[in-house]
């Protein structure tokens, strides 16, 4: 508000009497008056206060009024203070007009008339806080402006991710519908043809000695479906906090080995051989159940991407690089596949991201590293991957011995 303004007024004349009797005439509320007997004096304060108006006295010893007046014009922190020149010369020495000259808005003669001072004093006093309240709406506007910017920016960002999200969502029920179509299309032909079969009589699909392998290809397309819902609830609870970790001791070396041994009709089927080096025990507290299905996921990955050639995993304990860490867990999956770019070697551990040439290579939803990562980090650990294209990738998870809290 204007009367909250305040408006600080400079005198300047060398005699003490004639400050003191200028000073008592023009003080008032919200103003303040400072008082200088020389012009050194007057610009070492106009250096460290604003002024709303300068009352410069002509004639002073060393440097008068006139020069006062062009040393403020010539500095741009003083060159828009107002300056009303006081003289007691008469007008024959035509003072109000080098005055003017000198930038002057107005021109006071000696003896002052009081209501004259006052009211002008008034007028420059009122165009002050004039001035400084436009400022103040103006500074702020600029910053209503600048927030409302930052609003909009914000917005866009956030219809963006919005637009990416459906966008996402539409990917995710259309990959998820095509691959669990494509194992219940497939039981569904096998019903079919076994249907016929039966209608016909022709029972000789049904020998003991063809079951075992009806059974297995059965099998095979319900853990597909069976793994695409997993990986589809594993996201949901991730999402909600609801991933349950259940530490519990457990050599490391050992679950490794149980899960190569359960891909190994896999690895052939990819013409593939997955080798395993832990030469000593790896025990540590991780929930088992949830660190197998991380080394399922990389082998899978291996095996699915690998090209039929060699996986390797190692397994091991190693200091950790970071001080006062300790010992911890590493594992890493190796294999000589396609590789990966690296513009696309973080971007593969997000939800529902896959590289081009994988989506052309195998289908999948995308989820496996992603679910991956965030068991790793929710044992305190971390997961890594190297690669060129071309030259194969390996995988390496870090885990520290003990995780010292269950995460759900």
């Amino acid at each position: 508000m204007l009367t909250d303004v305040e408006s600080k007024l400079l005198i300047v004349d060398d005699l003490p009497d004639n400050l003191m009797a200028l000073d008592a005439l023009i003080r008032g509320p919200l103003r303040t008056v400072y008082q200088a007997t020389s012009a050194d004096a007057a610009l070492t304060l106009m250096l460290e206060h604003e002024f709303a108006l300068a009352i410069l006295d002509v004639q002073m010893p060393g440097m008068n009024g006139f020069e006062l007046a062009e040393m403020m014009r010539g500095t741009e922190r003083t060159r828009h203070i107002p300056i009303i020149f006081v003289s007691a010369a008469g007008s024959e020495l035509n003072y109000a007009f080098k005055g003017y000259e000198s930038g002057a808005v107005d021109f006071l003669q000696k003896p002052l008339d009081g209501h004259v001072v006052i009211s002008k004093i008034n007028v420059f006093v009122d165009l002050h806080r004039h001035r400084k309240a436009l400022k103040h709406e103006m500074d702020a506007l600029a910053a209503a402006h600048q927030q409302t910017e930052q609003l909009v920016q914000q917005l866009q960002a956030t219809q963006a991710e919005l637009q990416r999200a459906v966008r996402m969502r539409d990917d995710f029920m259309s990959m998820v519908s095509h691959e669990l179509r494509t194992p219940l299309n497939t039981l569904y032909l096998e019903t079919q043809v076994r249907k016929l079969h039966l209608a016909k009589g022709n029972l000789a699909l049904f020998e003991p000695a063809r079951l075992p392998a009806m059974i297995e290809r059965d099998q095979r397309q319900i853990l597909n479906m069976v793994r695409l819902i997993d990986d589809m609830l594993d996201v949901t609870r991730l999402r909600s906090g609801a991933l349950s970790i259940q530490p519990k001791s457990f050599d490391l070396s050992a679950m490794a080995a149980r899960v190569v041994e359960s891909l190994t009709q896999q690895a052939e089927a990819a013409g593939a051989t997955i080798t395993l080096h832990a030469t000593a025990p790896v025990q540590g507290m991780w929930d088992e159940f949830r660190i197998e299905q991380v080394l399922t996921n990389l082998l899978t990955n291996a095996l699915r991407y690998g090209g039929g050639k060699p996986v390797r995993v190692d397994v091991g304990a190693a200091e950790s690089d970071l001080p006062g860490a300790g010992q911890q867990a590493s594992m890493t999956v190796q294999d000589a596949g396609m590789g990966i770019a690296p513009e696309d070697q973080q971007r593969i551990f997000e939800q529902f991201e896959r590289t081009a040439d994988s989506k052309k290579q195998a289908a999948g939803l995308g989820l496996g590293l992603y679910i991956t990562r965030q068991i790793v980090r929710a044992h305190g650990g971390e997961i890594g991957v190297e690669s060129k294209p071309g030259a194969g990738a390996i995988f390496r998870v870090t885990l520290p011995l003990e995780v010292t809290t269950a995460v759900s």
